[in-house]
């Protein structure tokens, strides 16, 4: 497997049927992309508009204490959303959060399709790769993906959870691992919560719902995690519920 403009390898060497993901890792537009500018102020490209905030050097540290490989994108989900099946509506946003994408403001459906092929295809097509090592070794793949969300939309009421499961037909992972999360006094936890894990076309969906795999995508409300400290402390409560419940599968 080769890095490229659309995704990176983390934590390579590990040898394990987990996978980690973290679709939203980044905010950088490559320059084929509007010459690496999407015509949005640095302060609109910093927030969560553009990426998730914290999730991938989080997911970074679930990945290295659960001993598991990891892929991140490497290109902002305003270029083309990488959690959002190809014939998705909301694959590449024109406004977001009461911000308009200048960048975005006029691409046709040939840039579209452009974006797909050099960025959303080939980070996919890195997942397919990685699981059909695990299924090679006749072992079965479990899919963990990492995003943060945050703490309040633009004229919406503050989001009260500080952690959210978003999960779909598979209650494998996010039931047990929501009783966990709920044990730990001052945390409270959306189950499926801010946002439905029943989308169809979603990363999870695509590479582990259709084929059976044991899964679950985790939210992480970015203030918590926009910090080292943060980032270190949320690992830490993630990775060791985690590998309780991935011994028993």
């Amino acid at each position: 497997m080769t890095e490229s403009e659309a995704f990176e390898a983390l934590n390579s060497g590990a040898q394990s049927n987990v996978l980690i993901l973290c679709d939203h890792a980044s905010n950088r537009v490559p320059s084929a992309v509007n010459g690496g500018s999407l015509g949005i102020s640095e302060a609109d490209m910093n927030r969560h508009i553009a990426y998730d905030i914290g999730a991938r050097a989080t997911a970074l540290l679930v990945a290295k204490a659960l001993g598991a490989p990891m892929l991140a994108s490497r290109f902002s989900r305003l270029v083309i959303d990488p959690n959002r099946g190809e014939d998705d509506p909301t694959i590449l946003m024109k406004i977001y959060d009461h911000t308009i994408i200048e960048g975005n403001r006029h691409a046709d459906a040939a840039e579209k399709q452009r974006r797909i092929e050099a960025y959303h295809r080939p980070y996919h097509a890195a997942i397919e790769a990685a699981l059909a090592k695990v299924t090679a070794r006749g072992e079965t793949p479990v899919l963990i993906s990492i995003h943060s969300y945050t703490p309040q939309l633009n004229g919406r009421p503050k989001r009260p959870w500080h952690v959210g499961v978003l999960w779909d037909k598979d209650p494998r992972i996010p039931v047990p691992l929501m009783e966990k999360l709920r044990q730990t006094p001052g945390i409270v936890v959306g189950d499926n919560e801010p946002y439905s894990g029943e989308l169809r076309g979603d990363t999870m969906y695509f590479h582990a719902t259709r084929h059976g795999h044991p899964h679950v995508l985790i939210e992480v409300r970015q203030d918590l995690i926009d910090t080292p400290e943060g980032q270190a402390k949320w690992a830490g409560i993630l990775a060791k519920p985690l590998a309780e419940i991935i011994a028993t599968l």
